[in-house]
C-alpha cells in the first residue's frame, strides 16, 4: 500500500478521507482560497506531515504565523476543544500535539540565519526582473556579465556589479564594437536601480558565505525532516525582491540536484506563498522558465506547492502541472470573481454528489474542496473536506522561544559573519590605482626631463658663446644660436615623446590588463 499523509475528511456529511500519497507528492500542488479561509493552517499541516515522514520542507512565513511549527500545541490553547472534536469527527485517531525541527532563515539576518547568494549565481535574467529593466538595459547587463566571465572578475556583491558597470561605461566604445551598443543612459538607469535595491535592503541578499543548498536537506536525530522557515514579514515590503529570491532558490535546486526519477517520497517540498507575486507583470521569458522548472524539477525529487488567493493568479501552463489541490472558499462578488470561480471549478474531476462551483463558494473556514492524485497519478474525484487540526502551535512563537531554537540550530555560526574576499570591485580598484601610479610616475619623469632639457638648453647657449669675440658678426652669432636652439628643441621633442608614450602605456595597461 502506498504511504500517504492524512489531509482531512468529514464522515457521511462530507467526502471520503483525503490522503496525499507521498509517491505523487512531487507532482506539485496548489493551495488556494480567499483571505481568512484557512490556507495558512493547511500549509502548516502539510509541512508537519512531510516533516514527520522525513521530508525536509522550505516555506516562507509571510505573516509570522508559521514559526509556531517549532513548538508543540497545548491543551491550554483556547481552540483545544475544537481541535480534538474535529480530529474525532474526521477519524484522525493519531492526533496529538508535538513540535517539529525548524531552521529559521532571514535575508536581513535578524530572525534567522542570514541567507545570501552572489550576483553571479543570481544571473542577468533574474537580476533584470528584480531591477525591472527594459530590454535594452537587460542587454547591457548581459554584456557586463560576459565581460566579467572573460576577465575573471568575480561578481559577489552589489559593489562588484556597480564597479563593473563603471568600467563598462568607461570602455563602452570598444565594447560596443564587439558586443553591440552600450549606451551611457542604460548604464545610468541600471546604476539607479541598484541604488534603489540597496535602499530596500537588497544588498544583504548578495555576498558570502553563500547559501549551501545541502543545508536545506537536513533531518534531525529522529529522522524528521527539518522545516526551513524564511522570515518574510519584512521582506514582503519589497514584493519583487521576495518573489525573485524564491524563484532563484527554486532555479538553483533545479540546476543543481541530480535526476532521481520517481522516488517513493520527495527529497524536498517547496511552498511558494503569495505566488501571484511571481507572475505579476512577469515577462514571457520568466514565465516560460517557471513552467520549465515546474515540469522538470519533479524528476529531481522536489515537490512545489503554490499558495495563492485565486487559481487564476497562476498561468494556465503552470497550473496544469499542479496535481494535488486544496481549494478553500472563493468569494464571487463581481463578474470577474464569478468567472474565476467557474474556472476554478472546471479544474476538478466531477463529483455527482455535489456541485463543485457551489461547494467552493460555500465551504467554511478550515474546509476545502480537495483533489489528490491517486494510483498511477490519476486526479481524484473532488471532495468536500474538513482539514485536520495542526499538531504544532497555532500562531507565532514568542521571541524568547524563537531565539532559543535559533541557538540550537545545527548551522549556528556558519552564516552569521559575512566574508568579503577579492572580487571585481577590489580587482578593478587595484587596476585603477596602478594606472594612476604609472601616470603619476610618467608625469614626474616628464617634468624632470623638461628640467633637464632646460639645463641642457642653457648649457648649449653658454657653450656657443664661450671664447667668441663679441665683435663677431651678427650673422655668425645668429647661426650659432639657431644650431643650439634646434639641438635643444630636438632633444626636448625626443624626451617628450618617450615620456608621453610611457604615460599612455601606463594608463591603458592599467585599464586593459588581463583582457
Amino acid at each position: 500500500m502506498d504511504e500517504g499523509i492524512f489531509i482531512g475528511g468529514g464522515g457521511a456529511e462530507y467526502g471520503a478521507p483525503q490522503e496525499l500519497l507521498l509517491k505523487y507528492a512531487n507532482r506539485h500542488g496548489l493551495i488556494a482560497g480567499a483571505t481568512g479561509t484557512g490556507k495558512t493552517v493547511t500549509l502548516q499541516i502539510l509541512a508537519e506531515s512531510f516533516s514527520a515522514n522525513g521530508v525536509p520542507v522550505i516555506l516562507s512565513d509571510v505573516k509570522g504565523d508559521l514559526s509556531g511549527l517549532g513548538a508543540s500545541g497545548s491543551p491550554d490553547f483556547k481552540l483545544h476543544g475544537a481541535f480534538t472534536e474535529r480530529a474525532a469527527k474526521i477519524g484522525f485517531a493519531d492526533y496529538s500535539y508535538r513540535a517539529f525541527p525548524v531552521t529559521f532563515w532571514d535575508l536581513f539576518g535578524q530572525k534567522g540565519h542570514p541567507v545570501r547568494t552572489t550576483v553571479s549565481e543570481m544571473g542577468p535574467l533574474l537580476l533584470s526582473r528584480l531591477l525591472e529593466l527594459t530590454e535594452a538595459q537587460e542587454g547591457v547587463l548581459n554584456i557586463a556579465f560576459r565581460v566579467a566571465d572573460e576577465q575573471g572578475l568575480g561578481l559577489l556583491d552589489l559593489k562588484d556589479l556597480q564597479a563593473l558597470l563603471v568600467w563598462v561605461g568607461e570602455n563602452r566604445q570598444d565594447l560596443s564594437l564587439r558586443y553591440g551598443n552600450v549606451s551611457p543612459a542604460s548604464i545610468g538607469a541600471i546604476q539607479r536601480r541598484l541604488l534603489v535595491l540597496e535602499g530596500q535592503g537588497g544588498d544583504r541578499l548578495f555576498g558570502e558565505p553563500a547559501l549551501e543548498l545541502s543545508d536545506l536537506f537536513l533531518t534531525d536525530a529522529e529522522g524528521l525532516g527539518r522545516i526551513n522557515i524564511l522570515a518574510a514579514d519584512t521582506l514582503m515590503q519589497s514584493p519583487r525582491l521576495y518573489a525573485t529570491f524564491l524563484l532563484w532558490l527554486l532555479s538553483e535546486l533545479f540546476e543543481t540536484l541530480p535526476e532521481v526519477g520517481d522516488p517513493d517520497k520527495p527529497k524536498l517540498v517547496f511552498f511558494f506563498d503569495e505566488a501571484h507575486l511571481l507572475f505579476d507583470d512577469a515577462p514571457k521569458a520568466l514565465v516560460d522558465k517557471v513552467e520549465q522548472v515546474a515540469r522538470l524539477i519533479r524528476s529531481k525529487g522536489v515537490g512545489v506547492y503554490f499558495v495563492t488567493q485565486n487559481p487564476a493568479d497562476v498561468p494556465e501552463d503552470v497550473l496544469g502541472q499542479l496535481g494535488n489541490r486544496v481549494q478553500h472558499a472563493l468569494r464571487a462578488f463581481t463578474a470577474k470573481d464569478q468567472r474565476d470561480l467557474r474556472q476554478a471549478a472546471q479544474n476538478y474531476r466531477t463529483n455527482p454528489d455535489f456541485d463543485i462551483e457551489d461547494a467552493i463558494r460555500e465551504v467554511g473556514v478550515g474546509e476545502a474542496v480537495t483533489s489528490m492524485l491517486e494510483k498511477k497519478g490519476v486526479p481524484g474525484v473532488a471532495q468536500r473536506t474538513l482539514i485536520r487540526p495542526p499538531s504544532s502551535q497555532l500562531g507565532p512563537l514568542a521571541d524568547a522561544t524563537r531565539a532559543a531554537l535559533m541557538g540550537m540550530s545545527p548551522l549556528v555560526g556558519k552564516y552569521e559573519t559575512s566574508v568579503d574576499r577579492e572580487s571585481a570591485f577590489e580587482i578593478l580598484r587595484a587596476r585603477a590605482e596602478e594606472a594612476a601610479r604609472e601616470a603619476e610616475e610618467a608625469e614626474r619623469a616628464e617634468t624632470e626631463a623638461k628640467a633637464e632639457e632646460e639645463r641642457e638648453f642653457k648649457a648649449a647657449r653658454r657653450y656657443t658663446g664661450t671664447g667668441v669675440d663679441r665683435s663677431s658678426t651678427r650673422t655668425s652669432s645668429s647661426r650659432s644660436d639657431s644650431i643650439a636652439t634646434t639641438f635643444a628643441k630636438s632633444f626636448a621633442r625626443q624626451l617628450g615623446t618617450k615620456s608621453g608614450q610611457a604615460m599612455v602605456r601606463g594608463v591603458l595597461g592599467g585599464l586593459f590588463r588581463g583582457r
